[in-house]
């Protein structure tokens, strides 16, 4: 993301008060993306006042008439005042500040940011902030984007026919099809069968919105049994005929205490070091992690080709919508979107695909694999996205612009991190704490010029078709450099990581240019 999108005002006539000892100092405010800059007037000093952003370590801001004062505590201990013309003026530079401080990425990956890249392919959508005080869907972010058919009343009751509030929202747009991806969770049509006419009006405005003729596919990530014990609990499905234009497909995935029990025997295979072939074999196969990754991919392969190829709006979710609908939603979005295959763009699907759609990482990452006391709460779903994502790399080695570097880093930093990005179950969990205020984004740390040759993919190519992984027993394989990095020596990897960066770097410099990353 550009800096430059994170500044709500660039310039303000203000008045800078550095202490007793110096005169105040009157002229133009000006924010860049690193720097405050104050330009004293032509009456004045003609030295240019500079600040680097990085050196702020807390603001606090004031608002009295039609001013206001900006207050700057710096690290090396300075504290400055700046008194600027126009409350409005003010607020804007305090938040442009706030957000452009310490190179911070909390707000690098907004709603809204995906929301512009929609708007600009579609009309039919627009950003609501129905849920701006999480009271509607307490999992949800404050803006999520809706058909703009639908207005705001609409949605609330859509709301409350679904479990846990989790009403249908758009999660991909796929311009060139005309279709979209969405996620919701199961709604609670119960043994009585009951209705909701302004969910069934929100999904016939999402057919009206895409192109003509366009029909819609529901995947439910439950078996039909599943799905059919549900219903006497409360829950249910969409029923056919108050849904025209849908159809249901059930893909049954696997989440909760079965994927963490999956995921503890894969570990305890990969520990013992004494087995025979034959052991480690069966029990590989017994442990059925590779059977889930299968099943991921072939899902997520399944709602990608229902939008690229017959031209279909697709609809996921299971019970929750908090798991296995994030799961799929977020593959079948690397396999089309070339843009989801750079390193910004998928760590802005991560971001709005796990961490703001409500994943629950707190619960579900509270224990890994050795721990003894196994909650219900607790499964690997994200460890299961990032599995899939590793074989994508592995079959398309050239398309994803990441490595398994970023992979790793992501992994880790789920379970236990010294960032705030993976904090908490949800973004209301997280305003309350105040994440985003008391502790740095992962983003920050990972885009540091200092990791690029851990992270980046030196042979990436820009790969504009979708990706179709193979889902074949033979083309899968174990994730090594994850489930075996602590009982093989890592340095064979290291190096032959390394001499690739050199390879490619050297080629570069030879051709008189020099690696080239996306911004």
């Amino acid at each position: 993301m550009e800096f430059s999108e994170l500044i709500r005002t660039d310039r303000a006539q203000a008045e800078l008060r550095r202490g007793p000892e110096a005169a105040p100092l009157r002229g133009t405010l000006c924010v860049t993306g690193h720097h405050l800059l104050l330009s004293p007037g032509p009456q004045s000093t003609p030295d240019l006042w500079l600040l680097l952003l990085r050196s702020v370590d807390s603001i606090e801001k004031r608002v009295a008439g039609d001013s206001g004062t900006i207050t700057l505590r710096c690290k090396d201990l300075r504290v400055l005042q700046l008194d600027i013309e126009g409350a409005e003026a003010t607020l804007d530079i305090a938040r442009s500040v706030e957000g452009l401080r310490l190179g911070d990425a909390w707000h690098f990956h907004p709603p809204e940011r995906y929301y512009k890249r929609v708007a600009r392919e579609t009309n039919a959508w627009r950003l609501s902030e129905v849920n701006e005080d999480f009271s509607l869907c307490p999992s949800y972010p404050r803006a999520v984007i809706v058909p703009r058919a639908v207005d705001d009343d609409a949605l609330s009751r859509s709301a409350r026919f679904r479990q846990g509030g989790r009403f249908p929202v758009l999660s991909y747009h796929h311009a060139p099809s005309g279709t979209v991806l969405l996620r919701a969770s199961q709604p609670l049509s119960g043994p009585q069968k009951r209705r909701c006419v302004e969910d069934e009006e929100l999904l016939r405005a999402v057919l009206a919105g895409a192109r003509p003729g366009a029909r819609g596919i529901i995947v439910d990530t439950r078996s039909s049994h599943a799905a059919k014990q549900a219903r006497m609990t409360g829950g249910g499905t969409e029923a056919k005929a108050v849904y025209p234009g849908w159809k249901r497909l059930h893909r049954p995935l696997e989440r909760g205490r079965p994927l963490q029990e999956s995921f503890v025997c894969l570990v305890e295979a990969c520990g013992d070091k004494e087995q025979s072939m034959d052991r480690w074999l069966s029990r590989l196969q017994g442990c059925r992690w590779l059977a889930h990754v299968k099943e991921a991919l072939s899902t997520a392969c399944l709602a990608a080709q229902g939008m690229e190829r017959e031209g279909a709006c697709i609809l996921v979710h299971g019970a929750e919508g908090m798991d296995s609908t994030l799961l799929v939603t977020s593959l079948a979005q690397l396999i089309l979107d070339p843009l989801s295959r750079t390193m910004t763009g998928f760590q802005e699907l991560v971001e709005r695909e796990w961490i703001q759609a409500g994943h629950p990482f707190q619960l579900r990452c509270a224990h890994s694999a050795f721990s003894h006391a196994r909650p219900k709460h607790e499964a690997p779903t994200f460890l299961l996205f990032l599995d899939c994502v590793w074989q994508l790399g592995r079959q398309f080695p050239l398309s994803l612009e990441f490595g398994e570097g970023l992979l790793l880093a992501l992994f880790e930093h789920a379970y236990a991190s010294p960032f705030g990005t993976f904090l908490c179950n949800s973004e209301k969990e997280r305003c309350l704490c105040e994440v985003r205020t008391r502790t740095h984004s992962l983003w920050s740390g990972l885009n540091q010029p200092k990791e690029q040759r851990k992270l980046w993919n030196p042979l990436y190519v820009l790969n504009p078709l979708a990706i179709w992984p193979s889902v074949e027993p033979q083309s899968l394989r174990l994730w090594q450099g994850l489930f075996l990095r602590w009982t093989r020596p890592p340095e064979p990897a290291e190096e032959a990581w390394e001499k690739v960066w050199q390879i490619v770097t050297e080629s570069q410099k030879t051709e008189g240019s020099q690696p080239t990353v996306s911004a």
